[in-house]
């Protein structure tokens, strides 16, 4: 006839075992979410408005093209 303490031992053994599982799949789950943060995080910072130097610069260039096109079509600024 079969120990009682084995099929106790045996199920306990596969509880633990089972926790630790779920354990390690909840902190990948968890660190995987932080993950996605950070890339959404830094995304965000990427898409952050051009400083007012930058604009400046973009303005004053579309003015010396504009004005170059004018000299290229003749036209007397």
């Amino acid at each position: 006839m079969q120990d009682p303490y084995l099929y106790l031992t045996l199920a306990m053994t596969s509880l633990v075992g089972l926790v630790i599982i779920a354990v390690a799949a909840l902190r990948g789950w968890a660190g995987w979410l932080e993950l996605k943060r950070a890339e959404l995080g830094r995304r965000f910072e990427e898409a952050a408005p051009p400083s007012a130097s930058a604009r400046i610069e973009v303005a004053d260039l579309k003015e010396r093209i504009r004005k170059l096109e004018a000299i290229a079509a003749g036209v007397d600024l």
